[in-house]
């Protein structure tokens, strides 16, 4: 965790930024909540999870540590969206007006991101730019949801430098639409994420290690 807390604040320093300004998301996908628990201990506080089912099994443990964050921030289905809103603090991939409704009939407030789709992949999830308008516009009518920033996912290359783009198109969208949050950059390109303006960096394998297939 040290390695990764000192990437962060040299790339900080580097863009005349404090390392104070980014949240390291430690992504504990694969991962038991044992580790998220020892995690815990070594000072983190923000955990990122990809599908409800496995962090369902984690829950019991993992929910109750005081302070512990917990981010959804793999691709949601509205049919899944209730239980989503029970576990979880935080959704970064709301992509539909449809899911935003699904959110906001949660009884507890939540904070989300939208998930913006710059890359060709068809892989790639989220909501395409020209769509922003109306889905920031249906968020904003749910009074349970707060609306913190944009998040994405750059098409993968062992280069950091490729991602770089599309963190610089993901800021000027969020600028745009004066929204302060900008979650992008994994373990491979935090640097270029932070140096782009990144809010929260999603890192797994520089902390845990491969995961588990």
């Amino acid at each position: 965790m040290a390695e990764v807390r000192e990437r962060i604040e040299r790339a900080a320093a580097r863009a005349g930024r404090r390392a104070g300004e980014v949240t390291l998301i430690a992504v504990s996908k694969t991962f038991p909540a044992a580790v998220i628990l020892e995690a815990y201990e070594l000072g983190l506080r923000d955990f990122g999870e990809n599908y409800i089912q496995e962090f369902e099994r984690k829950a019991p443990e993992a929910r109750a540590l005081v302070g512990a964050r917990f981010h959804f921030i793999g691709h949601l289905q509205s049919n899944k969206s209730r239980r989503a809103a029970e576990l979880f603090d935080a959704i970064q991939t709301v992509d539909t007006a449809k899911l935003a409704r699904r959110l906001g009939e949660s009884p507890r407030p939540l904070e989300v991101m939208i998930e913006v789709k710059l890359s060709e992949e068809q892989a790639k999830s989220g909501a395409a730019p020209e769509a922003l308008p109306e889905l920031i516009e249906a968020i904003r009518q749910c009074p349970r949801l707060r609306l913190t920033g944009l998040m994405t996912m750059p098409p993968w290359s062992e280069d950091p430098e490729q991602s770089r783009p599309y963190f610089a198109r993901l800021r000027e969208l969020a600028a745009r639409y004066a929204l302060p949050g900008l979650s992008m950059g994994m373990s491979h390109d935090l640097e270029a994420a932070i140096e782009e303006g990144a809010t929260h960096v999603r890192v797994g394998t520089a902390l845990f290690g491969s995961r588990k297939p």
